[in-house]
């Protein structure tokens, strides 16, 4: 469905510089203090990771708005991209997705491979045309299902074997066939295949679980046939700053179309992610773009923003959703969320937010949308997921706009009180 489509086009828009505070980790909110880049460089120094000449690498941290295009389809970063594991956003329709602002939604390489598998997908000519999505896909490569399907794999040097959770029939990923899979589904960006190390993990445990991704990173970028699609490499190294280092280093060497983070927000504290972070984004490549995996809680986004990752998806949003949690603004609720199953909606004719401009706020109160819940009405999922995803397409265009207005570090504490309250 996407015209003229070609390898990804990345252009920088506009950047800003960190203020000397945020370097030092003196920034004015609890959560940014772990924004110690100075320190996290030194620490590399002491390791001999870093060399003192290579301090300049950290002016090249900062927010900025990129802009991404694949053939008739651009976008512009800082972005959140939805999760359709098997081909949907869970609830919605692609027109739904679509009609918030989103141009760019996730698959699951190892869900598809399983249902509908490929023999349907090559005969449809790819995900676009079967799910009837205009905007661009990128596929998750399967590797976090190394980590979350632990107890029924096994990892070699060739790839992972497991039990699938469908039918207990083996299939084993490897990174040339987790390729040719993409590249069957004509994703627009591919992941890698890669292993996401669990938490925790010792340092020589992260070690050798980061020096196999690289490994297989390799045999990935030359497995593949499809030269016009995005590839991305995925920075591993668990909780250790000195392995993602390296790891990023490595992944460089081949040239990737993209650079994601992986196995970050796995069980570690916001601070251990930020401080991991603050020691990994300095050395990715200013000239491509920067993909925070498995992120989407807005104090996430916003800190991670000021850092300059420009790409972030979760199921957060959704899943949520469909548990009755929204994200509202604080002025809709001093916590910046809503449980709809609480006794104090049963009547409310208010909206979830009366700020928000979306389908489900302009059309619904919030006894409507309780009464579906507790009445266990399948509409109710939609009408939060949509109310959701508009919460953080919202988020992402504010702070877009403060970058471009040059006024981001003065909007700031008001963006995290609106969006993130308690986070300041």
């Amino acid at each position: 469905m996407l015209s003229n489509r070609n390898l990804i086009e990345f252009t920088k828009i506009k950047s800003l510089q960190l203020p000397l505070d945020f370097h030092k980790g003196k920034y004015d909110t609890e959560n940014l203090k772990a924004h110690d880049l100075e320190n996290e460089f030194s620490l590399l120094i002491e390791k001999g990771i870093a060399r003192e000449n290579e301090k300049s690498l950290l002016e090249q941290v900062g927010p900025r708005i990129t802009k991404l295009k694949f053939g008739n389809v651009e976008l512009e970063t800082p972005i959140f991209m939805p999760v359709g594991t098997v081909g949907s956003v869970k609830s919605l329709s692609p027109e739904d997705v679509y009609s918030i602002g989103y141009r760019v939604i996730l698959g699951n390489t190892y869900h598809l491979n399983l249902r509908p598998g490929m023999e349907l997908m090559r005969d449809f000519g790819g995900l676009h045309e079967f799910m009837r999505w205009p905007g661009a896909i990128l596929t998750d490569s399967g590797g976090f299902q190394v980590m979350s399907l632990a107890k029924i794999r096994k990892i070699t040097e060739e790839g992972a074997t497991f039990a699938n959770h469908i039918n207990g029939a083996k299939i084993t990923l490897t990174p040339e066939n987790v390729v040719e899979i993409q590249e069957d589904i004509d994703s627009d960006i591919q992941m890698v295949l890669d292993e996401c190390t669990p938490y925790p993990a010792t340092h020589a445990e992260a070690l050798a679980s980061m020096e196999r991704s690289m490994r297989w990173a390799k045999r990935a970028r030359q497995a593949r046939k499809k030269l016009n699609r995005a590839q991305f490499g995925i920075v591993q190294g668990g909780m250790y700053g000195d392995l993602r280092v390296k790891s990023i280093k490595q992944l460089i060497e081949n040239d990737f179309e993209g650079y994601a983070i992986g196995g970050l927000s796995v069980g570690e504290s916001k601070r251990e992610m930020r401080r991991l972070l603050s020691a990994t984004i300095p050395w990715m490549p200013e000239n491509k773009p920067r993909y925070l995996m498995g992120v989407g809680a807005p104090d996430d986004l916003i800190d991670a923003i000021l850092l300059g990752i420009d790409m972030f998806d979760c199921v957060m949003p959704t899943r949520n959703a469909r548990n009755g949690s929204v994200f509202v603004r604080s002025s809709a609720a001093p916590t910046g969320k809503i449980q709809i199953k609480n006794s104090a909606h049963k009547s409310s004719r208010e909206p979830l937010d009366s700020q928000c401009l979306c389908y489900t706020c302009k059309n619904y109160s919030r006894a409507y949308l309780r009464h579906l819940f507790v009445a266990e009405e399948l509409l109710v999922f939609r009408l939060m997921s949509i109310h959701n995803l508009q919460f953080l397409y919202d988020l992402t265009h504010e702070m877009r706009e403060a970058i471009r207005s040059g006024e981001l570090f003065h909007s700031l504490p008001d963006i995290r009180r609106k969006y993130a309250p308690g986070s300041v």
